[in-house]
């Protein structure tokens, strides 16, 4: 039998390569509608739609994300899925170029780092821990697959895109978990951390500050949400309860790629693989188009970073309203970072991961100690984040098609696993400030 199945193996025909390059004009149809979606998203900007006394606010990367699903998930006349591999492959450098200008926010940031209370940086360990010890196990219960630990590691920010895209690749289950729970995030992360955050307050029992403390998730909008909750309830701290939370803010985004790649997402993986170990749970079952006869889709470096920087030099016009020099500069900048860190990780043979290399180079150049800090600074911050962002999303949402089977088995999962994610990265944080608190003040 196994002398049969080698000589099948041997006898079947190699996938073909589909190898798409700026010279394609099938593939120019994929960046004009990335173009056009990112563009249209960023100019419609944020919506607040009021909930109660929180609101929920809809950034323009949502309407990215929807006008490329849509388009991509329709059944009348979707984008063909080697199209849909085509533009995830310019998703994955997008998500090199969003780690590359956040690695310039840590640089600046190494200092308050230093300065950062006991109190400040312990409370991190509750935004790690809080998701994997209860929001992972549930998720498990509620069979989400491998998908789980995507969803779990983190409340799954910007940068957990390019974590979970690097070590598990874009079309895996695990990058499906990122993405629902970045969608659920995105849109009720931050009426639900103001709730919650109003609701611990009222009760009298921890320090404002340690409530502010546990506002800084990683997430401005939720930050904002949270600080502005707990600043109700003691408007006599409002200075105070604002700066604690901002700091925190910071220290999670600084802390938590580094956190994440080296103990989160570790940890997350060994946990799922425990508490299945028994049932073995697999992906959920999945219907997906395949490539028309087993095509494997081919978009060198060449082509994707042109169209990163162009895309994303347009999205940043519209989100700064109107093109500059420092914008062109800034991106300069950035796909510079990318394209060394790239050569880096070749030279080096795969021993260091090009996220890795991207952070540390960035937040070198960027750090005060670096002579061209002020000048990278000028170019680097013309560039907002957010606008990158839209980028990725509506890039996600074009590539979304070929993951919607997987994405509906996880349909109404990820609203229980991802409220249990949030609540308990906020109160857990906040728990571990309030005894730092106590010890060191």
């Amino acid at each position: 039998m196994s002398e049969n199945l080698d000589e099948t193996a041997k006898s079947a025909p190699a996938p073909a390569r589909v190898r798409f390059t700026l010279a394609s004009r099938k593939f120019w149809l994929v960046i004009g509608l990335l173009a056009l979606f990112a563009a249209t998203a960023q100019f419609i900007g944020p919506a607040k739609i009021p909930v109660g006394a929180a609101s929920i606010t809809l950034l323009p990367m949502m309407w990215g994300l929807l006008l490329g699903g849509v388009l991509s998930g329709q059944r009348i006349r979707p984008l063909g899925t080697d199209l849909q591999h085509a533009v995830g492959a310019v998703l994955s450098l997008l998500l090199l170029v969003l780690v590359a200008r956040f690695s310039f926010t840590i640089g600046p940031n190494i200092g308050l780092l230093l300065q950062a209370g006991p109190a400040l940086l312990l409370q991190e360990v509750g935004h790690l821990f809080g998701t994997i010890v209860l929001a992972l196990p549930l998720a498990v219960l509620l069979r989400m697959g491998p998908a789980t630990i995507g969803a779990t590691f983190s409340i799954d920010r910007e940068p957990a895109f390019s974590m979970v895209s690097t070590r598990y690749g874009s079309n895996s289950p695990q990058y499906q978990g990122v993405l629902s729970m970045y969608i659920f995030g995105s849109v009720f992360g931050a009426a639900l951390v103001s709730v919650i955050a109003s609701l611990t307050a009222s009760l009298g029992v921890f320090d404002p500050l340690a409530l502010a403390m546990g506002s800084g998730m990683g997430s401005s909008s939720m930050m904002a949400a949270g600080a502005a909750s707990v600043a109700s309830v003691h408007p006599e701290l409002n200075d105070q309860i604002l700066a604690v939370a901002a700091t925190a803010n910071v220290l999670t985004g600084v802390l938590g790629v580094y956190v994440g790649i080296f103990i989160g997402l570790p940890l997350a993986e060994r946990a799922y693989r425990l508490l299945t170990r028994r049932t073995r749970q697999e992906a959920p079952p999945q219907r997906s188009l395949a490539v028309k006869a087993g095509a494997h889709i081919v978009v060198t470096l060449h082509t994707t970073l042109p169209v990163s920087f162009g895309v994303g030099v347009l999205v940043a016009a519209i989100a700064e309203g109107g093109l500059s020099w420092s914008i062109i500069g800034g991106y300069l900048v950035i796909t510079a970072l990318v394209g060394i860190s790239l050569a880096v990780c070749r030279l080096a043979r795969g021993k260091f991961t090009p996220l890795l290399v991207i952070l540390t180079l960035g937040a070198a150049v960027s750090s005060p100690v670096s002579p061209i800090a002020g000048v990278l600074a000028d170019l680097v911050n013309s560039v907002e984040l957010l606008s990158i962002t839209t980028a990725v999303l509506t890039a996600a949402g074009l590539s979304l098609g070929k993951d919607l089977p997987a994405l509906r088995s996880i349909s109404w999962r990820i609203v229980p696993v991802g409220i249990v994610a949030i609540a308990a990265s906020y109160l857990l944080s906040v728990v571990i400030a309030e005894f730092a608190l106590g010890l060191w003040g």
